[in-house]
């Protein structure tokens, strides 16, 4: 395990959709390096086996050890539910996913004691949210939804379109149903079109970004590890991007979301880790 705060953060995602992750984190934790992996070349994971998913995650932390990193940010909800386990049994780094923050937040914030949870069919079929919602508090009521095509609809681009919110509005009918007032954004895609789900919902649901609770909660561990890194260096650019496949239409997605505009993404042979 690497000791230097100054090494960077790894972050890895099944494709585009962490960058929510890592948006969150560069703007909470200003001072951080980070190094992200999108496995374009094999999203989606959300339809995907959960031993596949935990071959692909081995072979994406391998890299990003390889790339000397402190810490590793699993920003992916699919990976989280299906490979985190593992990967911290067998990887003496810091690893944590971006569902139990998200689920403390929801559990805390909650009024009627219903909670919704949207994301991918494979976390959904999981179930692994209302395991742990259960295990803060086994009264909670915890209904699931997958809505497949919202990550479809974020890459489009079409984050304010009718079309997005016709989708929406068929997908959420059952939660409203419910009468939730909490609802989990179970997926990275998803804040991307968190005004839209909002709208859809009402005032009187409270959305939870799972990114932002798992920045804070990677500020914390680090802090805790004496890890943080109290200050930026001076280099032309803290932050470098890889994926495995169609680098340049990543690139172009990731300037659409982040801050800034990043002048590179490098494609790697993913299967060689």
């Amino acid at each position: 395990m690497i000791k230097d705060a100054s090494a960077p953060i790894g972050v890895f995602d099944s494709g585009v959709g962490g960058l929510t992750v890592a948006r969150e984190i560069m703007r909470n934790l200003p001072s951080e390096k980070i190094v992200y992996f999108g496995d374009t070349a094999r999203v989606p994971y959300g339809s995907k086996s959960k031993d596949t998913i935990i071959r692909f995650s081995r072979q994406i932390t391998r890299f990003l050890i390889e790339q000397k990193v402190k810490a590793i940010v699993v920003a992916c909800n699919t990976a989280s539910a299906f490979a985190l386990d593992a990967l911290k049994s067998e990887f003496d780094i810091p690893i944590i996913g971006v569902i139990e923050a998200g689920a403390l937040v929801a559990a805390k914030e909650t009024r009627n004691r219903r909670i919704g949870v949207i994301g991918t069919e494979g976390t959904i079929g999981s179930r692994i949210h209302e395991r742990f919602l259960h295990s803060i508090d086994p009264s909670l009521e915890v209904i699931g939804k997958a809505c497949p095509l919202f990550v479809s609809l974020a890459e489009e681009g079409w984050l304010h379109d009718p079309v997005t919110t016709l989708v929406a509005a068929r997908y959420l009918e059952e939660l409203k149903q419910k009468d939730i007032d909490t609802l989990i954004l179970g997926c990275t895609h998803y804040p991307l079109i968190r005004s839209t789900i909002a709208g859809v919902m009402g005032e009187g649901v409270r959305l939870v970004n799972p990114a932002y609770e798992t920045a804070l909660e990677l500020k914390v561990l680090l802090g805790d590890m004496g890890l943080l890194a109290l200050k930026a260096e001076a280099e032309d650019f803290p932050y470098r991007f890889f994926v495995s496949d169609l680098a340049e239409k990543f690139k172009a997605f990731a300037n659409s979301i982040l801050p800034f505009d990043i002048a590179m993404t490098q494609k790697i042979d993913i299967e060689k880790y």
